[in-house]
Parts: structure tokens; sequence; C-alpha cells
């Protein structure tokens, strides 16, 4: 049966030490076939008569024998997808993840591995069905009407198809193809050690904490019980809200090998979608997966990391004109901590109601510094670009995504990085904003996003949420009541026996009132960032006592 994809060839995982060979060896084929381009580049632009050139030349002369001439002869980006592709699913998904930091790789690499690979060889019908057998421990005929014989997809970790329970829902059924685990696991352990090892010449770029990410991210998504978890989170964060779907999980068919979820026969948002859907309907799917984004990201700080038009549906309501829209694939996902998700809240607030100064100052914020890394430099950039963008007279023909984006390119020059959570929020911003585009070029994404925006702030500044968020401090502030007797007592003390000693020397009282000053100043910043009132409190009372004493 011809089912449109090559089949895939299972063999039995190798060794750490013959797997590490194997990495070596395309890492040192990149390395020279870096070499080869570096040289090619110079002789196109007639700088190859150095000294320098003419040693390099003769010493690839020497390994051009041992070399794939096909991958070689390509400039050094394409190089370096093939040998992704050469060493299998863990490095196909690294690639995938390299193409959205922008921020660290050059435009020119990152477009490259935007090509790689993602529909690839598809396990047999027969062995597929074996792999479920084996995961759940059950016959067929108890669980499956029917699976179809031809893959839905088949991509570097996982294959799907379309079936039907025995109780007739339509399900889609996705098996973790076999060996890739096992494969995941030792390719992570060998990476990290070449993280680490690449840390001592590359630090600029961050390859250990690159690749920390990457492998946290990987081995979550070939636990497939994981992403059961999370089709599951984002149904109760969305349980107001049934304008969004996820998918239903069946957990008694699914297992950390085998996914069982409902099947979203949808419309994909494309041009063909243009065709099949009135334009109010497209404007309501584009506040709908815009307002879906923003809440994601900004109030519940987890978000569909994955994003791009192919894992997002859109549904027409029988007998309706309204539509809803579903989310699929959801293996990868972003979190925010809290304070990353309030500060990201507030750079987008301040983007979408137009206030530059304090986008950058929460921009800044967010981001990690390198060694020689100029933090104002970068801000004033960014509060630059912001600032360009809000004056424009083309206002809404500028993408607030790609602006975004510019921002987060800045960081390179300035020597400094981001977290990886912060790029897959990027990548979900532009991708909503691109299919926005689809559905209506002449859409105005700060607008969409501005009601949702304002809708989030009154749910975070309301007085329940604001009683609820001091709740969280009170046992803090119940100690540093209990203590308080007892730390004002002892401060007493020591300011009645300072008080008692004679001036040291002509510039005692100046020191006091130098602390004093200081004190005053660290309160007032803890303050005005909303930090804990007891914080601020004893800095300014401390400043009161340095200033009596002085």
């Amino acid at each position: 049966m011809d089912t449109g994809f090559e089949e895939y060839q299972e063999r039995r995982p190798p060794g750490l030490f013959v797997r590490g060979f194997e990495i070596a060896g395309q890492i040192l084929g990149l390395v020279l076939g870096g070499g080869f381009d570096f040289v090619r580049r110079k002789m196109e632009l007639g700088e190859h008569r150095t000294i320098g050139i003419f040693f390099l030349r003769i010493f690839l002369a020497f390994t051009w024998p041992f070399l794939d001439k096909k991958i070689v002869s390509q400039p050094f980006s394409i190089q370096f997808r093939l040998r992704l592709q050469k060493l299998g699913p863990t490095y196909i998904k690294l690639g995938q993840i390299l193409s959205l930091r922008e921020d660290l790789l050059p435009k020119e690499i990152t477009d490259e591995l935007k090509n790689l690979l993602d529909r690839l060889p598809a396990v047999s019908y027969e062995r597929f069905k074996q792999l479920i057998v084996e995961s759940l421990d059950m016959p067929l005929n108890l669980m499956f009407r029917w699976i179809d014989p031809i893959p839905l997809g088949s991509a570097s970790l996982a294959q799907t198809h379309r079936a039907r329970l025995v109780t007739n829902e339509k399900v889609v059924i996705k098996a973790l193809k076999p060996g890739v685990r096992t494969i995941i696991e030792r390719d992570t352990r060998l990476l990290r050690f070449f993280g680490s090892f690449l840390q001592l010449f590359l630090a600029r770029y961050q390859p250990a904490r690159i690749i920390n990410e990457f492998s946290a991210y990987t081995l979550r998504e070939v636990d497939l019980r994981m992403e059961a978890d999370n089709a599951e989170t984002f149904a109760a964060y969305f349980k107001d809200e049934p304008e969004v779907r996820f998918p239903l999980i069946y957990r008694k068919y699914s297992s950390r090998d085998v996914l069982c979820m409902e099947y979203f026969n949808g419309i994909k948002p494309d041009q063909n979608a243009l065709k099949k859907l009135t334009l109010e309907q497209r404007h309501q799917a584009i506040d709908l997966g815009v307002g879906a984004i923003v809440r994601m990201i900004y109030r519940d700080g987890f978000f569909h990391a994955d994003l791009h038009p192919a894992n997002l549906m859109i549904f027409k309501k029988p007998g309706s004109q309204e539509v809803t829209i579903g989310f699929i694939d959801l293996g990868m996902v972003g979190r925010f901590t809290r304070d990353m998700r309030k500060r990201m809240f507030y750079y987008f607030y301040s983007l979408v109601t137009g206030d530059p100064e304090s986008a950058a100052r929460y921009l800044t914020s967010l981001t990690i510094p390198g060694k020689g890394a100029d933090i104002e430099g970068f801000r004033r950039a960014a509060s630059d670009l912001y600032t360009r963008w809000l004056v424009s007279p083309n206002f809404k023909d500028f993408s607030l995504a790609q602006v975004i984006l510019q921002s987060v390119l800045l960081a390179g020059h300035y020597q400094i990085q981001y977290p990886g959570e912060i790029i897959l929020m990027v990548k979900a911003l532009v991708t909503i904003e691109g299919v926005s585009h689809v559905f209506d070029p002449s859409i105005d994404i700060p607008t969409a996003a501005r009601s949702h925006v304002r809708s989030i702030l009154f749910q975070e500044f309301n007085p329940v949420s604001l009683v609820r968020d001091s709740a969280l401090v009170v046992p803090e502030m119940v100690d540093v009541l209990r203590k308080s007797p007892l730390i004002l007592s002892e401060g007493i003390k020591v300011l009645e026996a300072n008080l008692k000693k004679p001036p040291s020397g002509p510039l005692n009282g100046v020191r006091g009132t130098l602390l004093a000053g200081f004190c005053l100043l660290a309160g007032a910043l803890i303050l005005a960032n909303n930090g804990p009132w007891y914080a601020w409190a004893g800095l300014f009372l401390l400043a009161l006592l340095l200033a009596i004493r002085s």
C-alpha cells in the first residue's frame, strides 16, 4: 500500500560510545566543511591571496578524500541542516528549536534550519498496530473499530493515524517511533557534554544553557503522558471559554508511548479558508485566536510553544454563523513564573497602549546579561525602536510581533540573551499575527489585543486579586510582626550605646548621613518595584534612626 511516506528503518539504537563517535564525526565534518565554505567566499571576494588562506587550503586538501563531497560543496548553512538530518530525530528537533533563536544565530542559518524535514519516514501499518498493543497491553479489537492505514503525519519523534473507538468516537492515535526514546536519552546526555565543552570557547552564545533548555523540552516530548497533561491543563484554564477548544484525552487508551485524543475535523487557517468563512467569521476567529494567545501568555503563564498554522483549527457552529477555534499538538509548552509573567504582561501592555519607555524598561528586566553586556545601550535602542514604530505614519502597516522580534534581535549586539520561553512566546505571537493577516490583511493587531490586555489588567488588579496576593505574604508578615519588638529593642540599645560614644573623627556624622541616604534610596527602589511593605518600611525606619544618630 502506498502511504505517501518512505518506510521507517527500525534499527537497534547504538551504544553511547558509538553514538558519540557518530556525532563527533558529523561535528568534525561540519567544521571542515565550514573551512571550505570560508575559502570559497574569500575567493569570490578576491581576498584569498594571503599566507593564512594558502596554508588553510593545503590543510583542507588533505581532508578532501574523507569528506562527503555533496555536503561539503554546499554553503555552510545548508551543510549544518544536512548534518542535523543525518544525525536523526534528536538533532532534527534541535535544529527546529535553533531556527527560532534569531537572537543568537545568524539569520542565514536560522532561515535554512526552518527547512528541516518534519515529514519523515513512517512506521509500517502493521508495526504501528503492534506498538499500540505492546504499550496498552490490550487487544486492538477491544479498543478500536478501525485504524486508518495511511498516517495522518510522521514527524521526527512520533506518528499519528486517524481511528474510531469501539464506542464510536473519532480519535487520533499518536505513537512514539520504536527506539526513539533511547536515542533521545543518549543524545541529550552527549549533547550536554558537548554543550559544556563548547561553553569554554563560545560563551557569548550560551551553548550550555541552550542545550539544557532543549534537552528538558525534548525529554518531556518523548513522554506522551506530558502532552495529555498539557491538553487537560489548557482545557481547565479555558473552562470558562468554550469557544476555545483543546482535544479531549482518552486516558484509558493512552500511555507513556501512546496518546489517544479527540479528532478535530476543522478548517485550517490558510488561503482555502477564505472561501469557507465569511468576513465576519474570519474576524471572530482572529479575535478568539489573539485573545487565547494573550490569555495563555500573560494571564496563565502556560502557553502553546510549538504554534504554527497547522496546529490551529477553526470550526463552524452547526446552525449558526459563529465559529470556535481549537489548538492541537500540545507536546511542547512554555511556562512563565509568576514574576516573569507579570513583567511580560506589563511589557506587552506598555506596547499596545503606546508607552515605549516603559516597554523598553520591562523588556530589559527580562534579559540575561552576558559578559560585557551594555544594558543601558540595549534599553535605549529598544525604546528608540518602539518610538519609531508608534510615531510612524504607516503605524498599521507595521507588525506588532515583528517589532517585538526586532527588539529581541537587538540583544545580540549588546551581549544580552533571553530565556528560551521568551523566544517561544515571540513565535506564538508571530504565528497568530500571520494567521490574522491571511484572514484580513488590514487587521490592526494592537487594537485587537488591547481589549484582551485590559481585561487581564482588570483581573490582576481587582480587589479580590489584591486580597489574594496579599494573603500569599501573610506568613512572612506575621513573622516580621512577631519579631519586630525584639528587633526594635535591640536597635534602640545599639543606638543608645552609639549616642554615648564621643565622635571618632570629623567625617563621623557625614558617614551616618550617607548610610541613611543609601537606606532611604534602597527603600524607595523596593517600593517603586512593588516590593513587600516590610522590606521598604524597615529600611525607612533604619534611615530615620541613622539620620537621628548623625
